[in-house]
């Protein structure tokens, strides 16, 4: 198979790859207004690659229809300004319906959700990834790594026999469990984005890393940028800075198996007046008595 040129794609990939919230109406709907908003903020604040429908935008939480429209929403409000990474999942045909959709409305990657089943083994979860990545090969296609048990060795696999499978978002919270993994795979071959978001990203980029994810980002651009910008530099001391300045209101977001990670950066956006604090279930509201010191975390922040 001849490789795709997708060399804007993995220069997107390192960066901060933000992954928007979605925000809902006072009915439970979708609110595409306030969306658009939050987006275009993000946006004029300097971020270059969205993540419509990854697990900030409670993903799980969506339907097929609102997950389509999120992804059709934040192609067209970035028109060309951003580079768009869209989240798929679930079973095979719906994540390739996914995938295909994505292509159809001009979105350049897609994220693949580590996949929901009790029983995934590493040739499966290399079948799973093809499946996807050969139906859309003009696609730069990006597994989402959760799984501590899966070797670095697979995704090599997989990098093999899918020229399109640019990169990585490992998310397991062990930085030499991740420096190993990336070897294993190939450091060159894909790009690494930290998917535990600027909380481990010191700590993977002297892996290897060259991105990160961020949900942080939704509430305060200019700090995650700023991150972005020391780690560039090999500045980790002032990237430890900004680590020091963020780590109590992630440390919030992490607690009891991250419990409140949407919800307290929604509550964050709700503070700041920029969209309503609601969340689907099984995630939950925050406790009144809380809300206010969340308030408290952001107002000194360069917002």
């Amino acid at each position: 198979m001849k490789s795709p040129d997708l060399t804007s794609s993995r220069d997107a990939l390192a960066d901060v790859v933000a992954i928007p919230v979605t925000p809902f109406t006072a009915d439970g709907a979708v609110d595409t207004a306030a969306h658009r908003a939050l987006l275009r903020r993000l946006l004029d604040g300097g971020v270059r690659t969205l993540t419509p429908n990854g697990n900030t935008g409670e993903y799980y939480a969506l339907s097929p229809d609102e997950r389509r429209a999120v992804t059709e929403l934040t192609v067209e409000e970035a028109a060309g300004e951003a580079a768009i990474l869209v989240g798929i999942g679930l079973d095979v045909p719906t994540a390739v319906a996914a995938a295909e959709h994505a292509r159809a409305v001009g979105a350049g990657m897609v994220m693949v959700h580590q996949p929901v089943h009790p029983y995934v083994s590493q040739d499966g979860w290399i079948d799973y990834h093809r499946a996807i990545a050969d139906a859309v090969p003009e696609l730069g296609v990006v597994p989402y790594i959760r799984n501590p048990l899966l070797g670095g060795e697979t995704l090599a696999r997989l990098g093999e026999l899918c020229p399109n499978v640019i990169g990585a978002k490992y998310a397991v919270p062990d930085a030499a469990r991740f420096a190993s993994f990336a070897r294993d795979a190939g450091l060159e071959r894909f790009v690494w984005v930290a998917g535990l978001a600027e909380l481990y990203a010191p700590s993977y980029f002297a892996g290897g890393a060259t991105g990160f994810t961020s949900g942080l980002v939704n509430v305060a651009p200019a700090v995650s940028l700023g991150m972005l910008e020391a780690l560039r530099a090999g500045d980790y001391a002032g990237a430890m800075k900004v680590w020091e300045q963020i780590r109590p209101f992630e440390e919030l977001r992490a607690a009891r198996q991250s419990a409140d990670n949407v919800t307290v950066v929604k509550e964050a956006l709700a503070a700041l007046g920029l969209c309503r604090r609601d969340i689907r279930p099984p995630s939950r509201a925050l406790p009144e008595e809380q809300r206010s010191a969340v308030a408290s975390l952001v107002a000194g922040w360069a917002i």
